[in-house]
């Protein structure tokens, strides 16, 4: 079993990133083999519209010269989908969701390649804009057929400066649950 990690945040070891990793690193401890992806370190070109990937069925998208479908493959095979964005001005980070826009028009012109997959979004906010990203993010793995668990809250936690994060002891305790919950859907599925 495969679980993915994808940072959508544009600042290396942020907070967005410490909780993916919690979250890995949980899933790992109940081995489960994790797989974590900058965004930041990738080019990621948004979404042109063609609905190529629709006509193609090849499992490819017809932008070529950036990460995406390296990065899609990873997502593919996986089990265990995860993504984590801060807020940008109310809503998930532009390369993000550039990520997502095609990886889901690839997947859906494919035959739903996400279907039944298991995972969910994780959102850093300064102060505010993280129920509107949270289910922005949301939305997308509901429209691919995937399957998300809940927690103790929503998938959120408090930060702006690097490690600011950890001293949000609710947040943190969300997504530890999270992943909790993650694993032992993961289990009653795939095992």
């Amino acid at each position: 079993m495969k679980a993915i990690g994808i940072c959508g945040s544009a600042r290396k070891e942020g907070n967005t990133e410490v909780l993916l990793k919690r979250c890995l690193d949980i899933l790992e401890k109940g081995k489960i083999d994790v797989e974590f992806i900058r965004l930041c370190d990738k080019k990621i070109s948004p979404c042109k519209a063609c609905g190529i990937c629709r006509k193609t069925l090849d499992k490819t998208c017809s932008i070529k010269g950036d990460d995406f479908h390296d990065v899609f493959s990873s997502m593919i095979e996986a089990d265990i989908l995860i993504v984590g964005s801060p807020v940008y001005f109310g809503s998930a980070t532009p390369q993000l969701m550039s990520l997502l826009d095609r990886a889901g028009y690839v997947s859906r012109g494919n035959g739903n390649l996400f279907y039944r997959k298991i995972g969910g979004p994780l959102v850093v906010a300064r102060r505010a804009g993280h129920n509107f990203t949270y289910a922005q993010l949301l939305f997308w793995f509901m429209i691919n057929d995937m399957i998300v668990p809940g927690s103790g809250y929503w998938n959120i936690a408090f930060g702006r400066a690097k490690a600011d994060i950890m001293n949000d002891t609710e947040g943190i305790s969300t997504i530890e649950h999270f992943a909790e919950n993650l694993l032992w859907l993961a289990e009653k599925l795939y095992i």
